[in-house]
Order: structure tokens, then C-alpha cells, then sequence
């Protein structure tokens, strides 16, 4: 199974304005993998991409959700509040075609899908780069929003081990399982003098995300 050549976009209307969906379908998927972005960038962000790019392989299709404040080109996300709203209407057409979906995200996207995975029905949650605590704050836990991600759901963590939002031995135990992407910041670039490289680094997250959707 491959991915289409360019993902197929569908617009959805929600009550914060439309949302986005880049579907990257693979042909015959058991799955829909459904990730939404971080407070601070878009679809872009490199693990993303990466997911998007190697996951219908494994007959997963991947979702890359844009939430509504991002497709009007504001800067700001709104309040957790409007970011579960919005996600909350969007998941319909995620549903559309009858497969379990994965609900799933990098940083605030992380939180968002942890915070609705119970009474949205989701399959599962992947947590990338899940913001334990503002930098410098350990104080300020949101352990409580990883913990409560859907009562028995299967979570699946992917940190970087010099994320200041939370490094993987921060990570209180669990139900989760827990992946640490060597020398990785919180938007899993690796610096330059780092015995692992860039590539290196995106290949634990594709891969160790792959096993896990295999096994759920």
C-alpha cells in the first residue's frame, strides 16, 4: 500500500470558522491516524510530515488536521476550550468512512486529543511532544490531562529526551507507553553535533509509531 501522491484536502465547517483536513490515504487502510498541529505551527512541523509520509505504507491513513485558527492565518491559538470545540465538530468527517480513527497531535494538538479521546470514542490517542509543563514550571503539571486521556484508551508518548516541556523522565507512570527520541527538543530536531541525525531521529518516531498502531 502507498500513500497518494499529494493529499487530498476537505474543508470543514466548524463554529470557529473552517477547519482543515490533508488526508493521506492508503488504499484499503484499517485505520485513520488523525494529528493535529501545535500552538506554534501548522501541519509543516517535521514529525507531521514524517508520520504522513510513511504511515500509508502500513495501510494507515493519515489525517493532518489544521484547526480553525490557523486556516484563517491568525497567529495566536485561542483557549483549550475553543481548540476541543472545534475538534470535537471536525471529528465527524474523520468518522466519515466507518474506521477506528487514532486521535493524535504534537504539543497543544497532544493535549487536545488527550482532553476528548473518552467521549469522542477514539481508538486510541498518540501524544507527540506532550506539553507536561510550561519550560522552567514542573510545578505546572498537565500530567492530569495525559492520565485521563480516555480511561483504558491506548496512549502512545513520543518525547524528545531535552524537550524543557517535559522530558521523558519527568513522565509520571501510567497507562502509557513511553518512546524517547534521542537528543531531541520539543520539535524533535537534534543538534548538529548530536551522534544521531536528523533522520535518525524521525525514523524512531515513524517506526516505533508504526508498531504500535500494528499492535493496537
Amino acid at each position: 500500500m502507498s500513500a497518494t501522491a499529494d493529499p487530498r484536502t476537505e474543508t470543514v465547517p466548524t463554529s470557529a470558522g473552517d477547519a482543515r483536513i490533508h488526508w493521506y490515504e492508503s488504499p484499503g487502510a484499517a485505520l485513520v491516524l488523525a494529528l493535529g498541529h501545535g500552538a506554534g505551527g501548522g501541519v509543516e512541523a517535521r514529525d507531521l510530515v514524517a508520520l504522513a509520509a510513511a504511515m500509508p505504507a502500513g495501510g494507515v491513513t493519515v489525517a493532518l488536521v489544521e484547526q480553525p485558527w490557523r486556516v484563517a492565518g491568525k497567529k495566536l491559538a485561542p483557549a483549550p476550550k475553543r481548540l476541543d470545540e472545534a475538534w470535537r465538530e471536525l471529528w465527524p468527517a474523520l468518522r466519515a468512512a466507518g474506521r477506528p480513527v487514532v486521535a493524535g497531535g504534537r504539543s497543544a494538538g497532544a493535549r487536545v486529543a488527550c482532553r476528548t479521546a473518552h467521549d469522542l470514542g477514539a481508538h486510541a490517542v498518540l501524544a507527540l511532544s506532550f506539553p507536561l509543563h510550561p519550560p522552567g514550571r514542573p510545578e505546572n503539571s498537565r500530567a492530569a490531562e495525559l492520565l485521563g486521556a480516555g480511561g483504558g484508551v491506548p496512549v502512545l508518548v513520543v518525547q524528545g529526551a531535552a524537550d524543557p516541556f517535559g522530558r521523558p523522565a519527568e513522565f509520571p507512570d501510567g497507562g502509557h507507553e513511553l518512546v524517547e527520541v534521542p537528543f531531541a527538543d520539543h520539535g524533535f530536531a537534534v543538534p548538529k553535533r548530536a551522534p544521531v541525525g536528523q533522520d535518525e531521529a524521525l525514523a524512531v518516531i515513524t517506526g516505533r509509531t508504526a508498531a504500535w498502531l500494528r499492535g493496537l
